[in-house]
């Protein structure tokens, strides 16, 4: 099946930061004062792919909401410093190639759960900017990522249209926009491949099974 448009995930199926988050902050931790958390890159990717409020319930259940929020503030606010720090971006291999070859045929969008600037954040680091239509976070809307990948295809894309994604989580939120599945398996999580369009082992062979 062709498809004129794609979304993509971030984390998990274009990228992984989890190391680099993750010492980021335990960082925050420290600097607001808090004790040591013992946050791990192999913990992190039990969690990315949810929202920001139900990762920091997850991580900081002993928190009152408040300080929790505070903590995640201070948290996103160190992760863009470390990763702007970064000299190479860890991409998984062939992301920026194929997202080049994807781009002559088709529309390519980002859509995550993640905190307001992080998608523009990776595009900086990574050159894609000029590839990407759009993008949608639940940071700037506060909405589940099935709703913004519905935002993303009612402002923009008339056509067939994709998501790309690693996690249980991405395939629900593909299910919910009424859009095929396309699981990323070199990512962090497990999904039920059976109601997946198709599976990928690498980014690479995207562009055949899209054209």
């Amino acid at each position: 099946m062709k498809f004129e448009n794609i979304i993509f995930d971030v984390d998990g199926t274009l990228w992984d930061t989890t190391k680099t988050v993750a010492d980021s902050w335990n960082y925050a931790v420290e600097v607001l004062g808090y004790p040591p958390a013992g946050i791990t890159g192999e913990q992190l990717k039990n969690e990315f792919g949810k929202t920001m409020d139900v990762i920091a319930q997850d991580l900081f259940p002993h928190l009152p909401l408040d300080q929790r929020d505070i903590l995640m503030e201070a948290c996103c606010r160190y992760e863009d410093e470390f990763l702007e720090e970064l000299e190479v971006p860890p991409l998984y291999p062939g992301i920026q190639e194929t997202i080049a070859t994807l781009s002559k045929g088709h529309r390519l969008f980002i859509v995550s759960n993640c905190q307001s600037g992080y998608i523009e954040l990776f595009l900086r680091k990574t050159g894609l900017e000029k590839y990407i239509t759009d993008i949608e976070c639940f940071g700037n809307t506060k909405k589940t990522k099935g709703e913004n990948i519905r935002l993303v295809i009612d402002r923009n894309i008339p056509g067939s249209t994709c998501y790309v994604g690693d996690t249980a989580g991405d395939q629900t939120a593909a299910a919910y926009a009424g859009i095929p599945f396309i699981f990323a398996s070199y990512g962090f999580g497990q999904v039920n491949e059976e109601d997946s369009f198709a599976s990928i082992s690498s980014i690479r062979e995207l562009p055949d099974l899209v054209k």
